[in-house]
């Protein structure tokens, strides 16, 4: 007598069991193996051509005593912290100003969510004409009477990287100001019901009740961002191709320069290798953090 399926868990939805499998063995091979291949030829002294001759950590070795590696990282690193605090406040913000439930918040929510599908090169390029001191609002500024007005922060080393900021706002600002609003439409109304009889300022609502309140949200917004910020490569490329010099060269950038226009396979792996890392690093404990919730 044959056992009911719903006695062995391995045959519970078994049909999309066996339709997952092309999938799980393309992701395997082409995820995994490609990573597992990536980490191995980091050790190599690979060149133009993948090479099987093993030096140990010499690439990574070279790759940390190189000045535009540590330049690369220096700039992600002030990219990145510039960007997560004035995306996380400005995403914060409008979001509580649109869960108001003003007048035309649909037309709104477009306007600000627009530029988020557009490509990193299209802002790049944008905001390259908009910043071009001969074409765009420099020379804007100086038509209208300020012809002293001068605003080269793309030629700046000391400025191009907060122009790059200021794109990259422009763009992930609203995605983040969506999640904020999904997680501030979770609230249950009676909260803030709560907060007026007791008369407490909608400040300290926010503050000390709704944002503890969203703290899932805020770790997964983080995640998500801090992930693309440690891939960022297309908006410095259309907007500067790393220069002045290096002064806004990022890990990204280095990786492509080094693989396809240095001919230096195992310096790319490498350096790729150790961006791989540090979104582990930003992965892993948001996945545990998500099993415990969960298991509890």
């Amino acid at each position: 007598m044959a056992l009911p399926t719903r006695r062995i868990p391995f045959l519970r939805n078994l049909n999309a069991k066996i339709a997952a499998i092309p999938m799980v063995l393309v992701a395997s091979v082409v995820f995994v193996g490609g990573t597992l291949w990536t980490v191995v030829h980091s050790f190599t002294d690979s060149r133009l051509l993948p090479s099987t001759n093993f030096i140990g950590v010499e690439q990574y070795e070279r790759l940390f005593d190189t000045p535009r590696w540590q330049v690369s990282v220096t700039n992600l690193a002030i990219y990145g912290s510039t960007s997560l605090v004035f995306s996380f406040t400005i995403g914060f913000l409008l979001a509580a100003l649109l869960d108001q439930k003003i007048r035309f918040e649909n037309t709104f929510r477009t306007i600000f969510l627009y530029p988020f599908a557009l490509s990193f090169i299209v802002t790049g390029l944008v905001w390259q004409w908009i910043l071009d001191p001969a074409l765009g609002l420099p020379n804007v500024v100086r038509d209208l009477g300020f012809e002293g007005f001068d605003l080269a922060l793309l030629g700046n080393p000391d400025t191009v990287l907060f122009a790059l900021v200021v794109a990259g706002l422009w763009q992930g600002t609203g995605f983040v100001m969506v999640l904020m609003l999904a997680g501030l439409r979770g609230i249950d109304d009676e909260i803030w019901k709560a907060a007026r009889v007791d008369g407490i300022p909608a400040w300290k609502t926010y503050l000390f009740v709704v944002i503890p309140m969203m703290r899932g949200v805020f770790i997964t917004t983080l995640v998500i961002v801090a992930s693309g910020i440690v891939k960022l490569y297309d908006l410095v490329v259309a907007m500067t191709q790393g220069g002045p010099g290096f002064a806004s060269e990022v890990p990204a950038k280095y990786v492509f320069d080094f693989m396809f226009q240095r001919a230096n396979l195992g310096q790319g792996l490498a350096a790729s290798t150790v961006m791989l890392l540090t979104v582990l690093i930003i992965l892993v404990p948001w996945a545990l953090l998500m099993f415990r919730e969960r298991k509890g």
